[in-house]
């Protein structure tokens, strides 16, 4: 292996998180009881542009948009909610698997006094785009960006997680003009190793697998094995109707047979990191068994030009903008009032 790829050994305590979580005996019994629990859970209608909802009582309004990309355009589902007309600093959430724009509901709502909140469903998720063609994350960041300017959106606050960091990754370093604050959540940063990814190969063979191909029983697998505190039924619920899309299954496994998680790791450290310049937060749960929180406890020191560096713990597993709701939106109201970039 070449020296300047070596991994990060484990710390003892991310390790023995691991290896002693839930035995894969223990986790299936635990996949089926919650299984029962959700087994009236029926697919959700789609969506049509101006449809509203309240949530945490916020109005959401759902949008649609045809953008270029793929060579033709690239189908958008997109749910805004805010001061209305235009008005507010815009942040822009994107969610990770097996997620939707829901992920950022509950944050979308506490903001939506001061700031236009825009969450996306990444392509191949929810209701976007499902088609074939540019599943690189590069690729589909940039054509997430070609959304961003059809919608109005040019400076942001950009708020992401787990493989939407890996798309926001890519939008921090190719706009650096364009992102007021990056606050980065739940994905390898400079330290990685490949224990802490086995899902990785299993999600590239998922299409022959058929591990995706019951959508309610792998959100249900997904929550529980990194999971860590309980997420609210209501939520469980839409989280898996968001999951349960047409298309859904076959889309998501192609951003995995484009890359794997050791090359994004290698490309974050040689490329994309040295091109960040806003301020960015790193947001992690305490508890992650998936992002052992000792691995950004230096993260200033590997992020040499952004305009300033925070690392902020959120109490739960990987899931806490659900599992963590109140405190994941006490702390973006937070970060999002303090820190801001010079140009701002």
């Amino acid at each position: 292996m070449d020296h300047e790829w070596r991994y990060t050994e484990l710390p003892v305590r991310a390790r023995q998180a691991i290896e002693g979580f839930v035995p894969p005996d223990a986790l299936d019994a635990l996949v089926a009881r919650r299984l029962e629990r959700y087994a009236d859970v029926r697919p959700r209608l789609a969506d049509h542009d101006g449809d509203t909802e309240e949530l945490d009582g916020a109005v959401f309004t759902h949008h649609f948009a045809d953008v270029p990309g793929d060579h033709e355009t690239v189908r958008w589902h997109y749910v805004e909610t805010g001061p209305g007309a235009g008005a507010g600093e815009p942040v822009v959430f994107l969610h990770g698997m097996p997620d939707s724009w829901f992920l950022w509901h509950h944050q979308m709502a506490a903001l939506a006094d001061s700031y236009r909140c825009v969450a996306i469903d990444l392509k191949g998720y929810g209701q976007s785009e499902k088609g074939r063609g540019d599943y690189r994350h590069s690729g589909a960041a940039g054509q997430l960006v070609a959304l961003l300017d059809a919608i109005g959106v040019d400076r942001f606050t950009l708020v992401t997680h787990d493989r939407g960091t890996v798309q926001g990754d890519h939008i921090a370093a190719a706009h650096p003009g364009r992102v007021r604050h990056y606050v980065r959540g739940e994905q390898h940063l400079h330290h990685f190793h490949p224990d802490l990814a086995p899902q990785d190969d299993l999600l590239a063979e998922a299409p022959w697998s058929g591990l995706m191909e019951d959508p309610k029983r792998f959100v249900v697998w997904a929550y529980a094995a990194v999971g860590n505190l309980p997420v609210a039924d209501e939520d469980m619920r839409r989280v898996i109707q968001e999951y349960s899309y047409p298309g859904i299954t076959r889309a998501v496994p192609r951003y995995a047979m484009a890359s794997t998680f050791r090359k994004e790791w290698i490309e974050r450290r040689s490329d994309l990191i040295p091109r960040w310049r806003a301020p960015v937060t790193l947001m992690q749960g305490r508890d992650s068994r998936s992002q052992p929180r000792e691995f950004y406890a230096d993260a200033a020191e590997h992020i040499p030009h952004a305009a300033g560096v925070e690392v902020r713990y959120v109490t739960g597993g990987h899931f806490w903008p659900l599992e963590s709701p109140e405190e994941t939106s006490a702390i973006l109201r937070e970060v999002l009032r303090v820190r801001r970039s010079p140009a701002s």
